[in-house]
């Protein structure tokens, strides 16, 4: 048997999967937890990631045996290293929106459509450039130490195997990467120089090989990795004008499409996926967390909601992305008398998944993906596993809804970039191949139009004390 390990480092964990080449059986399974700070920012020592990656790929079992590794990463994220390869400070991950300003300021100098024609998206506070901007305005003394510039997938790639490579799907969130390569001159405004970043391996090709001493066999082969998104694409085995809807901390949704995305609007990212197609994506900063913070103030199961009532809720606890909200908070709006924790708690979910599926029509539009109006829709991350979940996104949408049966999808779509490295197929039809889509199909239920418009219309109403 012929095994290769996936792995996704996540924002608050590493999960790692050891995958049979032929079959697609999981054959052994590993997780490390790493730590997140508070404060005013979102930061993680990437050192605890790499930590993380050896225990998780360890408990696996087949460690010493992989043939093949690759590691999908959290978008976005900064990594600063000194000129002797070790962090200048912690990494700035992707849900850290102190950079919102210097977002701003930048979209500002260029203009919005500038910014799509060139990069494909309109950089938001998330974004890398952003981050880096913000490091050079706030810790200049860091910025000025800093030697190379890594994302989270690549700092784990090139520990793995001395080479600094990442791949075009995490490069197009950075916000300097066009189709033909880093923006040079955009890398001159930011006082950045393209030896400082990782060279974009092509798809379907090797970044290295592991290197003797480490957790893994030496000499197995390790893919380029790519971003989290993309690596879940491909464990879908995605096919084009498909749409994904993703429930996690944060919420995705997103189809791989033909044509390069370009919104001026912002809405819609227009990232590069893991293979030679496109990924344009709209993201949320609140999902699932959110909706179990209401469902603890409230004091309920998070399964225990209610129908009717005219409450909403617009749980932006951690600022927003989409829409462009980042200092945004909470909004708690048209209580009564009457309305339930129930009711309340059902509004949360509403206005959690609102922004994704009013953006889900853009999205399938700006690749110019070939999709049928109300076609299936599929529904992952661990938000998928729960009734409420599922209902809601049902009852919003109009669409039937497919639950993939497997797990992990980011690991597992890490496990087949690998696999695809030995076997000379592309990652999406190896994941085909072991039927990783498949899984129960959840009939539509009547579009609940007037929830959205209600949604809309406060969120309308509200912008500015949103930001207040």
């Amino acid at each position: 048997m012929q095994v290769v390990i996936g792995v996704d480092s996540s924002t608050q964990s590493t999960k790692a999967l050891a995958v049979d080449v032929d079959s697609g059986e999981v054959v052994g399974e590993g997780r490390a937890a790493h730590t997140v700070s508070g404060g005013a920012g979102r930061e993680s020592d990437p050192r605890q990631w790499w930590a993380a990656l050896g225990e998780a790929v360890g408990q696996t079992g087949w460690a010493d045996r992989a043939a093949a590794v690759s590691v999908g990463g959290q978008q976005h994220g900064l990594v600063t290293l000194d000129a002797a390869g070790e962090p200048v400070r912690p990494a700035l991950l992707w849900n850290d929106v102190r950079s919102a300003p210097q977002a701003a300021a930048l979209v500002a100098e260029y203009g919005p459509k500038v910014w799509a024609e060139r990069a494909g998206s309109v950089p938001g506070a998330s974004f890398t450039a952003a981050k880096w901007q913000w490091l050079r305005e706030r810790e200049p003394e860091a910025a000025a130490r800093t030697a190379a510039v890594r994302l989270p997938h690549d700092y784990l790639t090139e520990r793995l195997t001395g080479v600094a490579a990442t791949d075009r799907g995490d490069a197009s969130g950075t916000g300097w990467w066009t189709p033909d390569g880093y923006d040079t001159a955009l890398l001159e405004r930011l006082g950045l120089a393209e030896p400082m970043l990782p060279a974009v391996v092509r798809a379907g090709e090797a970044a290295g090989a592991v290197l003797p001493g480490l957790p893994l066999r030496a000499g197995a082969l390790v893919a380029a990795g790519t971003g989290d998104n993309m690596a879940a694409a491909l464990g879908l085995g995605l096919r084009p004008g498909v749409p994904v809807l993703s429930l996690g901390t944060s919420g995705t949704v997103y189809a791989v499409t033909p044509g390069r995305p370009a919104d001026p609007s912002g809405t819609v990212c227009g990232f590069a996926d893991a293979l030679d197609a496109w990924l344009p994506l709209a993201c949320t900063l609140n999902c699932t967390l959110a909706v179990d913070r209401v469902a603890t103030l409230l004091g309920r199961d998070r399964q225990a909601v209610e129908p009717g009532g005219t409450a909403v809720v617009l749980p932006y606890f951690d600022g927003e992305r989409t829409p462009n909200l980042p200092l945004a908070s909470g909004l708690f709006h048209g209580l009564r008398q009457d309305t339930t924790p129930g009711q309340l708690l059902q509004a949360a979910y509403d206005g959690a998944a609102y922004s994704l599926l009013a953006a889900l029509d853009q999205v399938l539009a700006a690749g110019g993906a070939d999709a049928e109006a109300g076609g299936e829709l599929l529904l992952i991350g661990g938000g998928a596993r729960g009734a409420a979940w599922q209902q809601t996104v049902r009852r919003l949408s109009g669409r039937p809804v497919r639950i993939p049966a497997a797990g992990e999808l980011v690991a597992l779509g890490a496990a087949a970039q690998a696999a695809g490295l030995l076997t000379g197929e592309p990652g999406d039809e190896v994941a085909r191949r072991w039927g990783t889509a498949e899984g129960v199909l959840l009939e539509p239920l009547p579009r609940d139009a007037g929830a959205m418009e209600r949604i809309a219309d406060t969120l309308r109403r509200s912008g500015t004390l949103l930001e207040s």
